[in-house]
């Protein structure tokens, strides 16, 4: 299920996908009243003046403010989410669409706006600060089929952060099935938090038992410290804290630290 990869990045790159972060959504506990929804749209543009500056091969959406996450979005988030990603949408490069943790919010966001892929969590069970965890890539699919979007990739995060897998399978186990039995467009390897880097282990190990079924990616954590490392070992990277002023992951974008991290890319 690689050709849709291939399809958005071309043949053998490893692409470097920088977030493009919205702040809290309507209904969501840190919403911001004051500021509005012109607030959100307009953080996400300040983020975006900066990064379309730079040689990214994809920009990703995603509504990283709204802790605590949920497991179903609500109409007003999907609504809102819509909205920024339609205005601000890059026309000179792909972009993907993440709502945490609604694989149908992301599908239906991108389906609307034009994305080329979406990033989320699809298989297993998991123990999570959620809740008990169990998401449907069946349904998924189907609801891709069903609305007509089998253009959109759709990376299977195996590794969630804020949650631990129920079950004994190791993670190249995990990775090969979402490859193989669950038509995994791209496997995704995460540290335990955002920011947070994954264990070098985990990508390799993932990576043997994927082969060329998916390309395996690097979802959380790099930096200019690591993601020459994290290039050798997988198919690209997902990039968003190390990008924002302090490292912090809900900081506006720093422009300084993107020409590090793309410097230590080779992506100058």
């Amino acid at each position: 299920m690689a050709d849709r990869f291939r399809q958005i990045f071309g043949e053998g790159s490893k692409p470097v996908i920088a977030m493009a972060h919205l702040g809290p959504l309507p209904g969501t506990p840190l919403y911001d009243e004051a500021r509005g929804v012109q607030g959100i749209v307009d953080g996400v543009a300040r983020d975006l003046d900066v990064l379309l500056q730079f040689p990214f091969d994809a920009i990703m959406f995603c509504n990283e403010g709204d802790r605590p996450y949920a497991l179903r979005a609500g109409f007003e988030g999907v609504a809102v989410m819509t909205r920024v990603v339609a205005n601000l949408a890059p026309s000179d490069r792909p972009f993907g669409v993440d709502f945490l943790w609604d694989g149908r919010a992301a599908l239906a966001v991108a389906a609307a706006t034009g994305g080329a892929f979406i990033r989320e969590v699809v298989t297993g069970t998991y123990e999570s600060d959620m809740g008990l965890w169990s998401p449907d890539a069946g349904e998924l699919l189907r609801y891709r089929r069903a609305l007509d979007a089998q253009h959109i990739a759709v990376f299977m995060n195996v590794t969630p952060e804020f949650a631990s897998t129920m079950g004994t399978r190791s993670v190249g186990q995990v990775a090969r099935s979402a490859a193989v039995s669950s038509l995994a467009d791209a496997i995704l390897v995460s540290g335990p938090m955002a920011g947070v880097e994954p264990d070098p282990a985990k990508l390799r190990e993932a990576k043997a038992a994927v082969g060329k079924k998916a390309p395996v990616l690097a979802n959380t954590g790099a930096k200019a410290a690591n993601v020459a490392l994290f290039l050798e070992l997988a198919d690209g990277v997902i990039v968003g804290s190390d990008l924002k002023i302090d490292g912090h992951t809900w900081n506006p974008v720093d422009a300084e630290r993107v020409k590090r991290f793309l410097e230590a890319a080779g992506r100058v």
